[in-house]
């Protein structure tokens, strides 16, 4: 089986989820309250997208230092942290990833949920110790229990309609191409690296199914301090989220947690 390419969901890590869900509503984004997970003390909130992708809004009632997502939040604040991508088989792209060298991806990693009406949801992961590449996402339970598409949900006041890009900091640009050459093999679509010594980045960009991600490092003749500044208190993983069909930037929190928001472009 190969990867579909296409964006899963991004995740947010937040202090407060009944917060964060009303100042997202407020941004006008329709936000669907997720549920709890089940051996963890973390729950969440949707906010599904109709391209098929979702925002999650993560939060935890209690301290879970065993968690990468919770000491990024404890240590460095809300905002993002990961992204995966659909999968119908995680556990054989995994197998099939470690075979091409990404040997630390670990899985499966299963994943329960109860949402607030007691509809319980199982899904499993295949997951990277660093999220300069996204984790894997498959369904157990049917993938519209996890991720519902009724229309009323799909409509946000704000226009948003999918993701458009998802800028992804990486330590070593030519370590992070690796990586991403493994988890995808020869489906990688990438563009050759350039070099921006004026803003002090190198980055490449990668064409994913209805998405592109710009993996972005420090260029060798000078740094650019804002991506510095990110990996020493986030490390690597995504930067910021840009939205399709959100016309000029969000305000906070969106806009503190990554978010922008662009007119509808020619990917539909």
């Amino acid at each position: 089986m190969t990867l579909s390419h296409s964006l899963d969901h991004v995740v947010i890590a937040v202090d407060d989820l009944a917060r964060s869900i009303e100042q997202y509503r407020a941004l006008g984004f329709t936000v669907y309250p997720g549920g709890d997970h089940q051996g963890r003390s973390s729950h969440n909130a949707l906010i599904v997208l109709a391209d098929g992708s979702y925002l999650e809004l993560k939060a935890w009632r209690s301290p879970a230092p065993a968690e990468r997502w919770w000491t990024v939040l404890e240590r460095s604040g809300e905002g993002l942290v990961d992204f995966a991508l659909r999968s119908d088989a995680p556990e054989d792209e995994r197998a099939a990833a470690r075979a091409r060298g990404l040997v630390t991806l670990k899985g499966p990693v299963p994943g329960e949920r109860v949402r607030p009406d007691g509809q319980y949801l199982r899904w499993t992961t295949a997951r990277h110790d660093t999220a300069d590449v996204p984790f894997l996402c498959g369904d157990i339970t049917p993938r519209n229990l996890r991720v519902p598409d009724a229309p009323e949900l799909l409509h946000h006041a704000n226009g948003a309609s999918g993701v458009e890009e998802i800028t992804v900091a990486a330590h070593d640009l030519d370590v992070s191409v690796a990586r991403w050459r493994a988890l995808l093999g020869d489906d990688l679509k990438l563009a050759a690296a350039t070099d921006d010594a004026t803003q002090g980045l190198r980055s490449v960009r990668i064409a994913l199914g209805g998405f592109d991600v710009v993996l972005q490092g420090l260029a060798p003749q000078g740094g650019n301090a804002a991506l510095a500044q990110h990996l020493a208190t986030r490390g690597e993983g995504p930067v910021s989220v840009v939205l399709r069909g959100v016309a000029g930037p969000l305000a906070s929190p969106a806009q503190e947690h990554g978010f922008t928001g662009m007119e509808p472009s020619a990917r539909g």
